[in-house]
Order: structure tokens, then sequence, then C-alpha cells
């Protein structure tokens, strides 16, 4: 090799040294470390310990609370994984448009990611509380419901008479045109004050659903009541990420695509899905990936809960192997083999949606 070339590669693992020397001691030293105590009985009390080959992996599949964690785990997977993707895609291609003052939107939007996952945590526990932000929201709805349904209902008559006379006149108004529906709007709460002002429309007295969000013993598909406040906080929090991500993916598409789809007739609706969709695949993959492996890993927000909900509601992978090591006698080798297990479980998902989900490759 030419002195150069020597000299080139010199300082190319010269500059890539550090992130060597972090991968080395971090990622496969550990890793390494975890596969060997993975098949032994250590524990955090005692400084010796005995080879037991595979009875961790076979004690924690006999284990009550490994297989609810498992179980919650790819419950949460699923339910997150589909609902922030569809809602990242929604909101992306919403923020997409031409707007005036879309920029702060897109600010505003993006808020939640960038704030501290212990204080979102300590806000939601508030939230959830039995007498917290979410019941006195729903008794609040739930007391104004008839004036919230006398004004819908307003709007909605007066936008289809707005649209009905115009059609007769032979002018193509869509259903949804925002000059009638400003005009509808200015209707239905001058209708609705004056059903209140005549005593036939009022609110009724408030009363707050007594529903407990992080004590509720109850299960809804299959998981528990409270670990839903967590998919919810988990959902929040996430979105904005991968909707950033959709974002860049749609600004990559070229506008003669819709423009050759807009003069072949296509609608709107018939664009997303037929120009959209198919040419973010790469996009999509990317982030159903990211979101499979954010959701099978969470840790922290379940770890924030502390004690404001039963341990065996919200356990997750991630947790029980922190919960292992650091409470009772510390069971490191049991730690080990659950830790493994999730990392198969992990590579197991990817490559099944590489697989049989959606495709990297655009259509």
């Amino acid at each position: 090799m030419p002195s150069s070339k020597r000299t080139e590669a010199l300082y190319a693992l010269l500059f890539i040294s550090p992130f060597l020397l972090h991968l080395l001691i971090f990622f496969i030293f550990a890793f390494v470390r975890t596969i060997w105590f993975s098949f032994t009985d250590k524990t955090t009390l005692r400084d010796s310990y005995n080879f037991v080959g595979l009875q961790n992996f076979i004690n924690l599949f006999g284990e009550e609370r490994f297989l609810l964690a498992l179980q919650h785990s790819i419950g949460f997977m699923l339910v997150v994984t589909t609902i922030q993707t569809f809602l990242a895609l929604a909101t992306a291609a919403v923020l997409n448009q031409r707007l005036r003052g879309i920029t702060f939107f897109r600010t505003v939007y993006y808020i939640p990611s960038v704030l501290s996952s212990a204080a979102v945590t300590v806000i939601a526990i508030w939230f959830f509380q039995k007498t917290g932000f979410l019941n006195t929201f729903i008794g609040w709805v739930s007391a104004h419901s008839p004036v919230i349904l006398a004004l819908v209902g307003s709007f909605v008559l007066a936008q289809a008479v707005q649209v009905g006379l115009e059609r007769m006149r032979g002018l193509p108004v869509a259903p949804t045109d925002p000059a009638l529906a400003a005009i509808s709007a200015v209707v239905a709460i001058a209708l609705t004050w004056l059903l209140g002002a005549m005593g036939l429309v009022g609110p009724r007295e408030a009363r707050p659903p007594e529903f407990t969000w992080l004590t509720n013993p109850d299960s809804f598909l299959g998981l528990p009541i409270p670990l839903w406040s967590i998919v919810m906080l988990n959902i929040f929090t996430t979105i904005p990420t991968l909707m950033l991500i959709f974002l860049a993916g749609l600004q990559d598409i070229p506008k003669s695509v819709y423009e050759a789809a807009a003069i072949d007739g296509a609608s709107p609706v018939q664009q997303f899905f037929w120009v959209t969709v198919p040419m973010l695949r790469p996009v999509t993959f990317l982030v159903v990936t990211l979101s499979l492996i954010g959701t099978l890993q969470m840790f922290d927000q379940v770890a924030l809960m502390g004690d404001s909900a039963p341990l065996n509601s919200i356990i997750v992978m991630a947790y029980y192997v922190y919960n292992s090591v650091f409470s009772g006698e510390g069971q490191i080798g049991m730690a080990s083999a659950a830790a493994l297990v999730l990392a198969v479980l992990t590579f197991v998902v990817v490559f099944l949606q590489r697989t049989f989900g959606i495709s990297e490759k655009a259509h």
C-alpha cells in the first residue's frame, strides 16, 4: 500500500477511534457479558455464581410477571405503531399544504417531541388522575352536550341549505365550501344563542366521571387501562418526530406527478392513496421500523409512572429487565436472559415487518 494511502487510513482510524471505543465497551463488551450472565445464577448480593445453562430462560417463561411484560410489550407495539404511523402521516399531509402561517403550525406540532419526558409524564399523571384534567374535561363536554349538539346541528343545517340553494342556481359548490362554511358558522352561533335565550337549550349540571385511569383493574383490547394511558402519552410525544420524517418525504415527491394525476381526473383523495402513499413507501418503512424498535424498548415512561399505577398493569419487557436487577435479590442472570429475549423479539419483529410488511422500495 502506498504511504499516502496508509497515512489516509491512519487518519481515518484516528477519527473513528472514539466511536469504535464506545462501541466496543458499551455495546459489544456489554452484549457478550449479557450472553454469559444469562447462563448463570449471578445476583447483586453474591460475588460467586454458577453456570445454570438454559434454566434462566425456562424460569422466565414460567414466571407470571415476565409473561405479563411480554404480552404488554407486544400489544403496546402493535397499538402504538399502528396509531402513531397513521396520525403522523395524516398530520404531515396537512402540514405539507401551502397555507399562510404554516411554519408556525409546524413548530407548534413539533413542540411535544422536544419536551422533557419526565415533565410530560408528571403532567400526564395529573392528567389521568380521578379528578384530573381528562375526567374534568369529559364532565364539561357531557354537561354542555345539548349546546354543542345544537351548534353542530345548526351548522350542518345551514350549510346544507346554502349548498342546496347554490346548486339549484347551477353553481357546482362543494359541501365543504369555506365561504359558505363561514356564513353557516355565524348562523349556527346566532341560532344556538337564540335557543339558549329562549330556554330551549342549556348546559346541564357538570358530573365528571369517576373513572380511574391509573388504578383501574380492567382491560381493553387485551391491554390494562393504566397501560392505555401510557399508550396515549407515548403517541403524543412520538408523533411529531415521525411527522417530521413524513414531511421530508412528502416534499421530495415531484409536483409534476400530482399535476399529471390531476390532468387524468384524480381527486385529491385519489392522489393521496394512489400517488402519495405508494411513493412514501421507503419513508413509511423507516417510520414503522423505528416505531417497532422504539415501542418494544419503551422504558422511561413506565419508570416515571412510579407508584402511580400498579406495576403489573404497566410493566413491559425493558422495565422488567431493570426491575429484575434493581429490586429484591438483584437477579442479574434472569435479567440478562430477559434482555436477550427482548433483543431476539426485536430482531424477529423487524425481520417479519421487512419480509411481509411495508417494503422499503417505492412504487
